[in-house]
C-alpha cells in the first residue's frame, strides 16, 4: 500500500490545488448567423453545424 514517506507543505498542497480552478466555457462565433456558440455543438440559433444544416429551424 502507498505510503507518503514525508509530509507535504502547506505551500505545495495550495499551489497544487491552486491550478485545479474552474474556467469559463469558451464561446466562439457562428459562422451562419454569428451567434455565440459553444465550439464542437450545433448553433441554438440557426441549427447549423460545419456548415450542415443540422436541426431544422421554424421559421
Amino acid at each position: 500500500m502507498g505510503v507518503p514517506q514525508h509530509r507535504r507543505s502547506k505551500s505545495n498542497i495550495r499551489n497544487r490545488r491552486a491550478q485545479q480552478k474552474i474556467e469559463a466555457p469558451k464561446f466562439g462565433g457562428c459562422p451562419q448567423c454569428h451567434a455565440p456558440k459553444e465550439p464542437h455543438k450545433v448553433c441554438p440559433e440557426c441549427g447549423f453545424y460545419k456548415g450542415k444544416e443540422v436541426i431544422a429551424k421554424a421559421e
